[in-house]
């Protein structure tokens, strides 16, 4: 694989050995490397060449290793902190497995038992990080790595925000039209989302799982969001008979719209995934009325338009300004 960095397979980075190429994105690569000082396997991403001058990457990339080298727990990947890298690289804990997305493209949906064993294991990664003021904002089974006993760890927090920490202008929308299929309602309309707008990620990841495929759709990222906004999913029952009407009802409560009606928390998704016996299952108007399509109006469709323009626009007005200085 040809790669965007000045690193290649074979090359030496401080006292890192590259040993292989992992991943590429458009941003960055992910090889797996060798601590020459302890021995031991690690993971580093490197941004592109073209990334490293980039302002608001660099401070994308800054966010998420402090982000990273603040988290300590089992279902959360280890960034390790450092003091004298000779250029932007981060090192991380290399973790084995499979990515869930893998996992998914090879199987197409799993069991219910192994589909909420997964999604225990990531509310419990969810419920450690926004305990610690942390939302990760681009839950998608391509950040979720599962080993072959499925322990999961949450990986890449590159557009994840943190109380108190200033906002980076605009990345978070920019990077959530890549990801359409799971970004919350409210991130669709702009909003910047918090640790409901997870779970509701999460929820999609769910219904994922257990039916094989994403619960809306539509032949472009905005038809996709436009679907998310105007129409109930098909219920996942009539999907995959196998799934409970009580794990159903998880599912939904997971799906609200309205972030006031999901789940508060992580801990109240697992409990109710944990002990399905003792949810109720409710009379949904989603499941009466999911068959009622609607296209939306073309008015909708270009409010929502205008709304991923606007922050772009003044993105690259800022751009343009802080140049002319």
């Amino acid at each position: 694989m040809t790669t965007h960095t000045e690193v290649d397979v074979g090359d030496t980075l401080d006292h890192y050995r590259i040993d292989a190429v992992v991943a590429e994105t458009g941003m960055t690569t992910v090889f797996r490397a060798t601590d020459m000082q302890s021995g031991r396997q690690v993971a580093i991403k490197v941004p592109h060449a073209s990334m490293e001058v980039d302002p608001v990457f660099s401070e994308r990339f800054k966010r998420e290793e402090e982000i990273g080298t603040s988290m300590h727990h089992p279902n959360v990947m280890q960034i390790f902190p450092h003091h004298d890298h000779s250029r932007t690289f981060m090192v991380m804990e290399w973790v084995p497995g499979k990515l869930l997305r893998t996992i998914l493209n090879e199987q197409g949906k799993l069991p219910p038992e192994r589909a909420i064993r997964i999604t225990v294991g990531i509310l419990h990664a969810l419920e450690y990080i926004h305990n610690h003021g942390v939302v990760h904002r681009d839950l998608k089974p391509e950040n979720i790595m599962v080993d072959e006993q499925d322990h999961i760890k949450l990986i890449d927090f590159g557009i994840a925000s943190k109380e108190g920490a200033k906002r980076v202008t605009y990345t978070g929308y920019t990077q959530a039209l890549g990801s359409p299929d799971y970004i919350s309602p409210e991130q669709v309309k702009g909003k910047r989302g918090d640790a409901r707008s997870d779970l509701y990620s999460l929820g999609v990841m769910l219904y994922e799982m257990l039916t094989g495929a994403t619960p809306f759709s539509g032949p472009s990222p905005l038809a996709v969001m436009n679907d998310r906004l105007i129409n109930h999913p098909t219920p996942p029952r009539e999907v995959n008979p196998g799934i409970s009407p009580h794990l159903q009802e998880v599912l939904y409560r997971a799906l609200e719209r309205d972030p006031h009606n999901r789940y508060p928390t992580a801990h109240a998704f697992a409990w109710d995934l944990e002990n399905l016996d003792r949810v109720g299952v409710s009379e949904r108007a989603e499941l009466r009325d999911w068959k009622k399509r609607s296209a939306g109006t073309w008015r909708k469709v270009l409010y929502y338009a205008v709304l991923a323009i606007i922050p772009l626009a003044l993105f690259a007005a800022m751009l343009l300004l802080s140049g002319r200085r």
